[in-house]
């Protein structure tokens, strides 16, 4: 017979470090401003799950929910944002390669 150990508190740290590690290799690598922009969702998705973690293995309160909502929120928004800039970019120079992005000041 095969006991499954209980999943804890620890497992959804390492999950959440990993997450953020891969968002943050991503965006150190990338060149391209969609891929940087995947490896920023990346890494407030592992905010997410830190943030429930500890509210299901806190004290009791919805704070940790409440809190991802918000990140969902501004992630969302930010998501938004960033994606009609480099649309624009894109308008402008046929590419969005972030080092390019500079010359579009003058």
């Amino acid at each position: 017979m095969i006991v499954l150990a209980s999943i804890g508190l620890m497992h959804y740290l390492l999950v959440g470090a990993a997450l953020f590690s891969a968002g943050v290799v991503t965006v150190l690598a990338r060149r391209n401003a969609v891929a940087i922009l995947i490896g920023i969702e990346l890494m407030l998705n592992a905010a997410n799950v830190n943030l429930v973690a500890f509210d299901r293995f806190g004290p009791g309160t919805m704070d940790g929910q409440i809190f991802t909502l918000f990140v969902f929120v501004i992630a969302a928004s930010e998501a938004a944002v960033a994606l009609a800039i480099i649309i624009n970019v894109f308008d402008s120079t046929d590419r969005i390669d972030v080092d390019e992005i500079d010359a579009l000041k003058g």
